[in-house]
């Protein structure tokens, strides 16, 4: 037991732990999840979430040391973002020809989404830094963590609000768009990717290619314009 203990000890102190048990706990989510025809509550990151969870408890493992290994796929977030210029390209016959109804529903989609959750924070009376860790929510966690630290945020609390935000729009928008009946994939796959980011971009792709191309643009731009039109609304509203 002592020399199990002694090894546990080295271990939980090395970036590879953390860095393995992430890739696991995804691989093994995303197994499940495809067993089950990934139904929107079966989703592989919030199944993730709540198998990392415990063994972090469990462990006693503070967020810092967690990082230090989950640190080298955070960093894939960069490249990933950058990469939705494919889908942008690849779309831009059709793009060209809806330009009007994508930059209306992307203004709308993105100041309702940060100008609505700073009002329900002013209304509940919350602290102006939870406030302004709020606000980018909705977009892309690299550049919500950017602009949180700019605006003066808290960027750990908005990486946790980010993946909330995109583990919620997951699970929802599939049922959600049923019930409006919407049916085409185009917008279904926007509204994911505006509210949803990078987590409701996978959801659309599992679900239709076209909407996961649409929702790959709609985070793609949304991020640009997120970034534009926060420190804007933090003035005007705060």
């Amino acid at each position: 037991m002592t020399d199990v203990a002694d090894l546990w000890s080295y271990l939980s102190t090395t970036p590879l732990i953390w860095l393995t048990t992430t890739i696991v706990a995804y691989l093994v989510s995303d197994g499940v999840a495809r067993r089950l025809g990934y139904p929107p509550w079966a989703n592989p990151v919030l199944l993730s979430v709540l198998l990392i969870a415990p063994v972090l408890w469990l462990t006693r493992t503070n967020y810092t040391t967690y990082f230090e290994g989950a640190q080298f796929i955070h960093f894939l977030l960069g490249p990933a973002t950058v990469a939705l210029a494919i889908p942008l390209w690849d779309n831009r016959d059709t793009i060209r020809a809806s330009v009007a109804p994508i930059v209306l529903a992307l203004i709308v989609g993105s100041v309702v989404a940060a100008g609505s959750v700073i009002l329900l924070a002013r209304t509940f009376g919350l602290p102006t830094e939870v406030l302004l860790s709020l606000a980018p929510k909705s977009t892309t966690a690299p550049v919500a963590l950017g602009i949180s630290e700019a605006i003066g945020g808290l960027p750990a609390l908005t990486a946790v609000l980010v993946i909330l935000t995109g583990i919620i729009g997951a699970v929802t928008v599939t049922p959600l768009m049923n019930l409006l009946r919407v049916s085409d994939w185009r917008a279904r796959g926007f509204a994911a990717g505006v509210a949803a980011h990078g987590i409701g971009t996978a959801r659309a792709f599992q679900v239709n290619p076209v909407a996961g191309a649409y929702a790959g643009i709609a985070m793609a731009l949304n991020a640009l314009l997120t970034s534009l039109i926060v420190p804007v609304l933090i003035r005007w509203l705060v």
